[in-house]
Parts: structure tokens; C-alpha cells; sequence
């Protein structure tokens, strides 16, 4: 007797995307520190704040998950990233702000809240706002803090999926989600 075929299931995260201009300007702090640290650059257009990893799950459920996700309700902010920092652990060099603002604290609580009463399973550890630049890096005492800050406007996230491309993990953006213009309240 033979096995069903697995169910297909896609590999997903929700992230904050940044703008074209945003994601240019945190990739020009990747040339410097390379020079510093060595590594691979992450391509620009994959840079991406991840707010929850939820990993794969079954294609069947995205759209219990879209609605899962339209079901937060938050206000837009700014996020300044104006820190670089080397991650020994994951050989990795990181944007990260040195301010993290409370809509951003808000936004991923009412997120992993609603996935939760979704009945999705989410990697839950210490949130740490941060995006990856440099893969591979190696440590350093240089002082890494010396980049032009980037101001990002957040107005929404993202249900992102990971796919292969021409060898390398790229990503896809399934679906937005727009956070609530002025405040809320």
C-alpha cells in the first residue's frame, strides 16, 4: 500500500518590507562593513524586518492565516535603524534601531496574539528588531556604529514565503497588511 503524497505546504514569515529607497540605504552601509567584518551581502531587495516565523505550513491554510493577519489592528510608525552590530553565534552582521518604539512592540503582540487564537504555531523567543546585512561575517573590534542612520516610515507588513532561486533562498510577498495611518485609538 502506498503513502498519501505530503501535503504541500509553503515556508512563511511575517516581516516588515522595506521601500526600495529604504532597502538601498541599508545596503549601503553593507560595502563598509563588509571591509571590516568580510561575509556575503544580503541582496537589497531581500532585506526584511521578520516580525513572526511560523516556518512551513500547509498551503490549505494560507488564507486562515491572511485572515489571521487582517485581524491586528496597530498604528504606523517610524523605525530609525542606526546601528550595525556582529552576531558571533550566527556569523552574522545586523541592522538594528537603538530605539525600539512602542508601535513596533505593539505590532508583533497583537500579531503572535491572533496567530495564536488561529491555532498557528510561531517560533516565540525575545523579540529583537533587527536586519540582516552580512552573512558568513567575522567578529571584530572595529566600531561598527559609525552608518548613516536609515528612517523607515513602517505603513504596513508583509506575509512573506521562501522560495528557491537560482540556488540561493529568495522570498515572495504574499499578501499587506496596512497598519492605521495617525495613530490609533
Amino acid at each position: 500500500m502506498s503513502q498519501p503524497p505530503d501535503k504541500p505546504t509553503a515556508r512563511v514569515f511575517f516581516a516588515l518590507w522595506p521601500t526600495e529607497a529604504e532597502s538601498g540605504a541599508l545596503a549601503a552601509w553593507q560595502m563598509p562593513l563588509k571591509q571590516l567584518c568580510g561575509g556575503r551581502a544580503v541582496l537589497g531587495k531581500t532585506l526584511h524586518l521578520t516580525l513572526a516565523f511560523l516556518g512551513g505550513i500547509e498551503q490549505i491554510r494560507l488564507e486562515s492565516l491572511i485572515r489571521a493577519a487582517q485581524e491586528v489592528r496597530t498604528e504606523d510608525f517610524e523605525l530609525c535603524f542606526d546601528g550595525a552590530h556582529f552576531w558571533g553565534r550566527n556569523h552574522i552582521v545586523y541592522a538594528a534601531p537603538d530605539h525600539v518604539p512602542p508601535q513596533l512592540v505593539r505590532l508583533t503582540g497583537a500579531l503572535e496574539q491572533s496567530l495564536d487564537t488561529h491555532g498557528f504555531k510561531f517560533d516565540q523567543h525575545e523579540f529583537k528588531p533587527h536586519i540582516t546585512l552580512l552573512r558568513n561575517a567575522r567578529g571584530t573590534n572595529a566600531e561598527l556604529n559609525v552608518m548613516q542612520p536609515v528612517h523607515w516610515q513602517v505603513m504596513d507588513f508583509a506575509l512573506a514565503e521562501s522560495v528557491p532561486q537560482g540556488g540561493v533562498m529568495g522570498y515572495r510577498v504574499l499578501a499587506r497588511f496596512p497598519l492605521k495611518t495617525g495613530g490609533f485609538g
